[in-house]
């Protein structure tokens, strides 16, 4: 694109716990004409935000609705369990959630892990977002499950946190809104973060070895017959070492030229 096609910039939204530094970093690197715009939002609110215009891509926590948003799972994260640094949890590596069965297991009106079952003991009532649930957690209430990057998001000198091997997990993924043909701008950044070189295709074929000319092949046969590998025909050989041509004749015993007869 050049000119008055470019548009003015590119909008990214993105959720709490993602990290789009390193993306933007060789966004800008790639496209310094394209200003890149982050427009943070709440997990719930990214897809309307996708689906309404106001953003061109986001870095979403699936699941998303298919039918209007197209979408590219980056990664899985770790589900952790916050407690606080005194906890009996953290002696051990890692926490299993029939371990947390005696907990009270704060559930925020924000979770975004898929439960079938919420562990432990409920909460008498759910708080309203994350944040706050962190906030009781370090008040001695209650243990809070979430992803891993929410748990250094919210970090705090008192609390500490444990992976939860078998917890339902958070996937994140690049999603923008479906369309049949996809923008050039949302094109840059999924090669982007797929970590395609400046210069790679966007499913270009490999371009085919040139096949050789009928003169380079000729050439190719006649280094062949002029003493290539294996000594063609018409080679001249070198008399081995050693031994000395016959006299008047030509290396290899070969007969030169017939000699006068001698006089009786």
């Amino acid at each position: 694109m050049t000119g008055s096609d470019i548009p003015s910039s590119f909008r990214l939204a993105y959720v709490p716990g993602v990290t789009p530094t390193k993306w933007v970093r060789v966004w800008h690197e790639r496209l310094p004409h394209v200003p890149l715009e982050l427009v943070q939002a709440t997990a719930a609110e990214a897809p309307g935000l996708l689906a309404g215009g106001d953003a061109d891509a986001g870095l979403v926590r699936l699941p998303v609705d298919r039918d209007v948003l197209s979408a590219i799972p980056l990664y899985t994260e770790t589900t952790v369990v916050v407690i606080p640094k005194d906890h009996v949890a953290t002696a051990a590596e890692e926490v299993s959630l029939t371990e947390l069965s005696d907990e009270i297991v704060l559930h925020p009106l924000d979770d975004l892990l898929d439960w079938e079952t919420l562990p432990g003991r409920p909460a008498v009532e759910r708080p309203a977002t994350t944040a706050d649930a962190i906030e009781l957690v370090a008040a001695g209430v209650g243990v809070l499950l979430v992803p891993q990057s929410l748990a250094r998001l919210h970090h705090r000198k008192d609390l500490t946190y444990r992976p939860v091997p078998d917890a339902p997990a958070s996937r994140v993924a690049l999603s923008w809104p479906e369309a049949e043909l996809t923008p050039d701008l949302v094109e840059e950044f999924i090669g982007i973060v797929r970590g395609r070189t400046v210069n790679s295709t966007r499913g270009r074929a490999a371009t085919p070895p040139r096949p050789a000319k009928a003169k380079d092949k000729d050439k190719a046969k006649g280094k062949d017959r002029r003493g290539g590998a294996g000594g063609g025909a018409g080679a001249r050989q070198k008399p081995a070492a050693g031994r000395k041509p016959q006299a008047g004749g030509r290396a290899g015993g070969q007969s030169g030229k017939r000699g006068k007869p001698r006089g009786r």
